[in-house]
């Protein structure tokens, strides 16, 4: 079906755009993923450029459904070019993957600052286009500390020179910054040695090539043709004013294992040049968001490059992505603590044993026959689903992983067979969707519906890897579906239940997702919740403790198991900050 051209640059082409570039990443983003070889062969460009657009697109299509009538009709009006850019722009941000995909949010972020100073005005044209591409790779460039030609860097600022020359409108501006990417793109292995050996151009050039396709499919109704080469070999072409023509830098060793259990870890492979000589490469790699004033992340800049490489911050306006690898993480974390208020923090040990071990002189490891993977709400339960054997990935409160995720999380665990255990209601079509994706890759993926983390831990209870893999998913899925799952959380705001009407801090007690009990303490209200689900049965209690539950609530709650429920047994669980003050399961 042919995409109807956009004339000019509003907001309707911006969420347009965003529509394509995700579908076109979808497309390209294994063979984006099979030639990441620089500075890092972690095999992940595809993947993380493809979830930082995903991001984005989910915020442009926040700000157009608040533009929604009541009876889901679009408003006349419809949001402005500048909330759309801005949408665009802090999505990608806050949901930057891989340091491809941050510069790529800053390059949308470079972008948006031009457009949305043409406030006054609903759309942009050729010349607004032009200004804001050449804005877009001036801005990335300062956000690497030691920029390097012959990456995406090359790509963007190549883009914008052809922009530059093109005259006429927004499709005419669009389709030269395509063509001056894809002849960059071309050049980068004759500027970056890693490159010329294995054969193959920068993937995370590669990955801007196609968000520009997408922006000239925008705007003339086609994508354009012929697709991008891969693997070519060009002449060498003049490196940018100021960058370093090239840097040697070796691949490391490989992750291993991940310090953190947020969601989407994978390695940031700077744009950067490593520091040649005889030091190792950095241990660590630390990601964090942070909430900093200008003047107090100058001065984190500095103080990150002095403790490693490949530093990239990105953001402003109050909101940074900093990315740098360095092999002392809590000295990287605690700088930033000294900036503002990081959060998001992920920090990945470079060790042995994944898709790193490509170039490195071992074979890869062998994939495991079966695998476990879950979604979790807290570190504690992380914590005890990873003991337990399970791949892991962290889902904070209002913070639910998108697919990409998920097929990411499938794909560390590398075995031949998965069970995928969202432990979420409202996750069930992202993880069928992360199930359908990871079966086109060869994986044999089974889902259960577990609907919270309590169910999740009855399932990998009852879980034994020998056995045949449809046998094994049926206990798993009857053990699950045994167990009863309840809450008690906070209201956070007035609202209808099926209990009543609760106020703003109200004690909430949920059985099987429903409001069942209102009250004024954490207590009264979870044994309330407790009694009723006992009161049909049950063998085994677990109640899974939140960080700002009261200490005491499950000492009452063991003591009222003893005293009235004579038969049954209670395991208790330390769930971290897992957005619910109290979980309980019964089975």
């Amino acid at each position: 079906m042919a995409q109807v051209p956009q004339r000019f640059f509003d907001a309707l082409a911006v969420r347009t755009w965003c529509g394509l570039s995700l579908r076109a990443l979808g497309r390209a983003r294994e063979e984006i993923d099979a030639i990441n070889v620089y500075p890092v062969a972690d095999g992940d460009t595809g993947t993380n450029l493809y979830l930082t657009v995903e991001s984005a697109v989910a915020a442009v299509e926040a700000v157009f459904a608040a533009h929604e009538l009541d009876d889901g009709a679009p408003d006349a009006d419809g949001p402005s070019l500048a909330e759309a850019v801005g949408a665009m722009a802090h999505g990608a941000l806050i949901g930057a993957r891989g340091n491809s995909g941050t510069i790529l949010a800053q390059l949308l972020r470079g972008m948006a600052q031009v457009l949305t100073a043409r406030s006054e005005s609903a759309h942009t044209e050729g010349p607004g286009l032009r200004l804001a591409l050449r804005n877009a790779a001036e801005s990335a460039r300062q956000a690497v500390a030691h920029p390097v030609e012959g990456t995406v860097l090359t790509v963007a600022s190549a883009a914008a020179d052809a922009a530059d020359d093109a005259e006429g409108d927004c499709a005419e501006v669009a389709r030269a910054a395509y063509q001056g990417a894809r002849a960059a793109l071309a050049a980068t292995p004759a500027q970056l040695p890693v490159l010329e050996r294995a054969g193959v151009v920068d993937a995370g050039g590669h990955g801007l090539v196609t968000v520009l396709g997408a922006l000239v499919e925008t705007f003339t109704g086609r994508a354009p043709g012929p697709k991008t080469a891969t693997v070519v070999t060009h002449a060498r072409v003049e490196p940018h004013k100021g960058v370093e023509p090239h840097a040697r830098v070796e691949p490391h060793e490989g992750v291993a294992s991940d310090t953190s259990p947020a969601p989407g870890d994978e390695a940031l492979a700077g744009e950067c040049a490593a520091t040649e000589g005889d030091r190792d490469d950095p241990a660590f790699e630390v990601i964090y968001l942070l909430e900093a004033e200008d003047a107090a992340v100058t001065r984190l800049r500095q103080r990150l490059d002095a403790l490693g490489d490949s530093l990239v911050v990105v953001g402003g306006d109050g909101l940074w992505n900093v990315h740098v690898h360095v092999d002392d993480a809590g000295a990287a974390v605690e700088a930033g603590v000294e900036a503002g208020r990081p959060y998001r923090i992920r920090i990945t040990h470079f060790g042995h044993g994944d898709a790193h071990t490509a170039g490195s002189g071992r074979p890869p490891r062998e994939r495991s026959r079966r695998a476990v993977v879950a979604v979790v709400p807290g570190e504690g339960l992380a914590g005890l689903y990873a003991e337990a054997g399970a791949t892991t990935l962290l889902a904070r409160p209002g913070e639910p992983p998108a697919s990409g995720e998920l097929v990411q999380a499938v794909r560390r665990a590398h075995a031949h067979e998965v069970v995928l255990l969202p432990n979420d209601a409202e996750l069930r079509h992202t993880a069928a969707a992360a199930a359908e994706q990871a079966r086109a890759e060869g994986v044999r993926v089974a889902l259960i519906p577990t609907r919270s983390a309590v169910q999740g831990i009855a399932a990998l209870a009852v879980h034994e890897p020998d056995r045949r893999f449809d046998e094994d998913v049926v206990a798993m899925t009857s053990a699950a579906g045994a167990t009863r799952y309840a809450e008690v959380t906070v209201a956070e705001h007035r609202s209808w239940t099926t209990a009543g009407i609760c106020q703003a801090g109200d004690v909430l007690g949920l059985i099987d997702g429903d409001v069942a009990v209102i009250g004024a303490d954490v207590t009264e209200v979870a044994a309330t919740v407790l009694d009723r689900m006992l009161s049909a049965g049950g063998e085994l209690v677990t109640l899974v403790l939140g960080d700002e539950a009261p200490g005491t609530v499950t000492e009452r709650l063991e003591a009222r198991v003893r005293e009235a429920y004579l038969a049954v047994d209670t395991v208790v669980h330390r769930g971290g900050r897992q957005g619910a003050l109290l979980l309980v399961g019964v089975e």
